[in-house]
This record gives C-alpha cells, sequence and structure tokens, in this order.
C-alpha cells in the first residue's frame, strides 16, 4: 500500500512539514526507501539538527535506506554546514533531517546528490513525491545496509580553521547568539583555536523547543536582545545563526544589524582583493551596491535566481569565488561551493583584521549611498495575478526589466523586485532608490498596490 502523504511538503529546496501533522515517521522510512531509486548509491551520509523529532525520523530515514541495501554513514546530530562538509569529504549523497529556520513543530530532510548539487523540486524532490506516491522503491535488499558512526567536529573545525589564518586575527570582542539551535558546539570548539578574540556565548544549549527566542535572524524579534547587548556592552561584532548553521547573520559595532545586501558587497570586496577579477554571483534582489562594488574592484557580476540550489549550480557553471543572497546564505568555492554559517564568521573577522576598520566605518560608505527597504511580506489572493498588474503598471516606464525570480524593474533613481513566495501565498519585495525619502515614497506606492 503506498504511503498517503501530503504533497505540499515538497518545497523548491527540501522536503518540509509539520511533524506529527504531513511528516511522520512512515514518510520518513519512505524517503528513506525513495531516495536511492532517484539518486543511485548504496552509500549515504545521514545527519539530524537538535530538533525534539529528529531523533525519532532519523532511525525511521535510516530502517528505509538500509532496508533497500543502502550503508550509512551517521554522522550524528550536525549542523547543515557540518554534514555539507561529510558529504563533501566522502565524495558522497547524503541526507540530513532539518527544518532550518522554521517554527520548532516543523522537521523535513535537506538532500545532497554530490556536493555542490543538492536535490530541488526541479531536479529529484517530485521524483522522489512519485516514488512514494507510487509505491515504487527498489528492491528490499536481502542483505540489509549497514550502518556506521562517524564523528566529525575535529575535521569540520579544520576546515573552517583552514580558510584564514587564525593567528592573524586581532584582537575583538564578540557575542554569538545560535538560538539553541547546532552552531553552539562547533563554535566552543573553533574559538579555542583564536585565543586573542574573546567570545560571549548566547543560547549555546542545543534545545530543539527554541525556549528563547525563534531561529530566524532575519525576523527583529529574533535578534533584538543581540543587538542591545552589542549596543551597551561595547562588543565589536554581534554574530547571528539560525538553528541548521547555513546562514549567517551580523550586528555591528552600533549594535546595528547588518543588511544581506551589503555583507554580500563587503564580501565581494574582500575575495576580489584576494582573487582579483573573480566572478561574484549575487540573488536577482540584491542592491546595487553588490554590483557597483564588484565593478569597481575589476571583478564580474552575475544576477541569479533566488535559491541555493540554482546558486550553487551556477557557481559551478561560471567558477565562481563567492556568492551571496540577501537572506544570509553566502556560498564559497573554499568551502566546496556551499553555504555556510562559520565561514563566512572566519572571512569577515579577517578583513576587518586587515582593514584596520570598525564594521561601522565600512557600512557607512554603503548606508550613505544605497537606500534600501529589506524584503517586505505581504499576503495575497493570487500571487501571479499580482506580479502581472505590477508589471502592466511599472514595466513600459522601466530602463530595464528582468523576469527571473518574479520581476525586477530598473526605473532609474528606483529599483524593485516583486517575487512570490515558493511556501506560501505573500509576495515579497525588496526596492532600492536613490534617497531615503525616494525610497520610503515608492515602498509604500509599491506596498499600496500589492495590498489593494
Amino acid at each position: 500500500m503506498p504511503v498517503k502523504v501530503d504533497p505540499g511538503i515538497f518545497k523548491a529546496y527540501d522536503i518540509r512539514g509539520v511533524y506529527g501533522e504531513t511528516l511522520n515517521e512512515e514518510i520518513a522510512q519512505a524517503v528513506g526507501k525513495a531516495f536511492p531509486k532517484v539518486v543511485e548509491t548504496k552509500e549515504i551520509i545521514v545527519g539530524q539538527d537538535g530538533r525534539v523529532s529528529s531523533p525519532s525520523l532519523t532511525k525511521a530515514l535510516i530502517e528505509g535506506l538500509t532496508s533497500v541495501g543502502v550503508n550509512v554513514i551517521d554522522v550524528g546530530r550536525v549542523s547543515t554546514d557540518m554534514y555539507y562538509y561529510a558529504c563533501a569529504t566522502k565524495e558522497l549523497p547524503g541526507i540530513m533531517v532539518t527544518a532550518s529556520h522554521n517554527p520548532k513543530e516543523y522537521n523535513g530532510f535537506k538532500m545532497v546528490k554530490k556536493i555542490p548539487q543538492l536535490l530541488s523540486g526541479d531536479e529529484g524532490i517530485q521524483d522522489i513525491r512519485q516514488a512514494i506516491e507510487n509505491d515504487d522503491y527498489p528492491a528490499a535488499s536481502e542483505t540489509p545496509g549497514t550502518v556506521e558512526k562517524w564523528e566529525i567536529m575535529d575535521g569540520f573545525i579544520e576546515k573552517i580553521a583552514s580558510l584564514v589564518d587564525l593567528s592573524q586575527l586581532k584582537p575583538m570582542k564578540v557575542i554569538a547568539d545560535t538560538a539553541n539551535g547546532m552552531v553552539g558546539p562547533s563554535l566552543v570548539e573553533l574559538f579555542k583555536k583564536i585565543p586573542q578574540v574573546e567570545l560571549t556565548p548566547m543560547y549555546f544549549e542545543v534545545d530543539g523547543t527554541f525556549p528563547n527566542h525563534g531561529g530566524d535572524p532575519l525576523q527583529e524579534e529574533n535578534r533584538r536582545e543581540l543587538m542591545e547587548r552589542v549596543a551597551n556592552e561595547g562588543y565589536d561584532l554581534g554574530f547571528a545563526f539560525d538553528p541548521d548553521g547555513d546562514r549567517f547573520f551580523c550586528i555591528d559595532n552600533r549594535g546595528k544589524f547588518v543588511s544581506g545586501d551589503f555583507m554580500t558587497a563587503i564580501l565581494a570586496s574582500y575575495f576580489l582583493d584576494r582573487f582579483p577579477g573573480s566572478t561574484i554571483i549575487y540573488d536577482i534582489r540584491a542592491s546595487l551596491a553588490v554590483k557597483d562594488t564588484v565593478e569597481a574592484k575589476g571583478g564580474k557580476p552575475s544576477y541569479n535566481r533566488v535559491g541555493h540550489s540554482y546558486i550553487k549550480k551556477s557557481m559551478q557553471d561560471q567558477d565562481a569565488i563567492f556568492a551571496g543572497e540577501v537572506t544570509g546564505h553566502y556560498y564559497f568555492a573554499d568551502f566546496y561551493g556551499c553555504d555556510s554559517g562559520l565561514a563566512p564568521m572566519v572571512y569577515l573577522m579577517d578583513l576587518l583584521s586587515k582593514e584596520g576598520k570598525s564594521l561601522a566605518e565600512i557600512l557607512d560608505q554603503y548606508e550613505s549611498k544605497y537606500h534600501i527597504s529589506g524584503e517586505i511580506n505581504s499576503k495575497v489572493a493570487d500571487v501571479q495575478a499580482t506580479i502581472a498588474a505590477i508589471k502592466e503598471k511599472y514595466a513600459p516606464d522601466a530602463n530595464e526589466v528582468i523576469e527571473i525570480d518574479g520581476i525586477t524593474c530598473e526605473m532609474g533613481d528606483w529599483r524593485f523586485n516583486v517575487r512570490g513566495s515558493n511556501t506560501e501565498p505573500l509576495i515579497r519585495l525588496n526596492l532600492e532608490a536613490n534617497s531615503p525619502q525616494l525610497m520610503a515614497e515608492k515602498r509604500d506606492e509599491v506596498l499600496a498596490m500589492i495590498r489593494s
């Protein structure tokens, strides 16, 4: 009998649902059985995050994999970048049980085909859905697969430590909030190698109930305490991570949140100093600060569709050194073309050590010139109809119209992107202008149209 499964859990980048409602152990076992039909393999990496439901889902997933003869290398509780390290080191596919920054009731599966390639809605995830719905799995194996444990913390820390010369980092006072997710343990180990940098931990204890605040640092309420502590306690930097550790966020020495647009521009400048003429990839929503910085540094800017599976493919195709998304995902050629929470942190500390400036001083050059709205979400009845109406109004007067991920209109002294959410009936607006007054005016104008 086929497993009854909600097709809505098969997302653009992963499988994700509410545990006990749309996701359970039966589905986890089915995913394990279906995966080797889609990605031919006899061996696989399996990891899990710190959510309460992760151990039982992981157990069922492994049962499914081994039942069809696949050998499992179980890396236990890890961050997503640790999981990527494991898949890359062994050159194996993998499945990680995680729901990233979603609330505690969620869980899911993030699946690697071969680093840096992940399964996506376009390639692989819908094939798994069809296999489950059709009860179409590889034949049960007479000899079940084996399960081997692998402790990867030391190797992962060595990899992160190899990205920069940690001994050359200047003394700093930093505070990090890991939101009771998976990054705390690896930060403890990494900072043993950087004794000159004083680290204050915030919510480092892994706790899948997320007792202190939500897991998405893009939401101001989840980073407010960190911002206040940086400003009031004299820290040079504040770092924030989502629960699975594939995103990085920073608070400057004023206690001010650093947008992903500006962080992408700052890191792009750093990499172009190290690797002149390189290609830098950024997502279509990003501020002109990124393109302008890359061009001024003699690099090759390349905009891309939003989403890690698309960014990673473009990095491979274009031999890019670095890529950034405004949502805090940063990708590095020196880290297998993958996103990581820890890698951008060490690169940023290296940059600040070399520059001899505070992060606030570096940001001034961007904040005084580029005035951005940040991403604003609005619920709508019909996403595509709303985008079509916006196109009809603004496209005739635009200098350029780019129809990648919704619509981007270059209007001269202002620009915007509107795109639909991959998971909800939401329109996401990112808008930028040459002055704060124009930005506010046009932001309100486009929002009024979206919400009318």
